[in-house]
């Protein structure tokens, strides 16, 4: 496994969770943290703090770093497909798991668990996709 490569591919899809997460969550879709029940979120002012995007640096770091241990028995003839069906693995045993029990156990309005869902149906895959093509064959 190339470190270097699993770093930096780390820090690309963290720079592109930032941009997908101000774009969506914090602009286009901001509305759907506002349906009820909105005392579920702690009160924000601005962007995430520092320490947010370190901890999301460290989990793209580990989803690169498992592209990288598995690459080579992901189906695809190449990378860029690799990494978009890793990233929609991530997705259908990662996510979708996560927002059955979200929904199911705790007061999230349902329209929020669904977003979510398909947010991260688009951007699991894109992620895949910059991790492999940054850290290669």
């Amino acid at each position: 496994m190339r470190i270097g490569r699993v770093i930096v591919g780390g820090v690309v899809v963290t720079v592109f969770d930032a941009i997908v997460g101000a774009v969506t969550c914090g602009g286009v879709f901001n509305w759907v943290y506002k349906l009820e029940p909105v005392n579920v979120w702690k009160p924000m002012e601005g962007a995430p703090g520092i320490g947010y995007y370190i901890g999301a640096l460290l989990l793209n770091i580990l989803f690169v770093a498992v592209y990288a241990m598995l690459q080579k028995g992901i189906p695809g003839k190449n990378r860029l497909r690799k990494g978009l069906l890793f990233g929609l693995c991530v997705w259908a045993v990662g996510i979708l798991p996560g927002m059955f029990a979200t929904y199911m156990f705790m007061t999230v309005a349902p329209a929020v668990v669904f977003y979510w869902a398909i947010l991260a149906l688009i951007q699991e895959p894109l992620k895949g996709l910059i991790g492999a093509a940054v850290y290669g064959e």
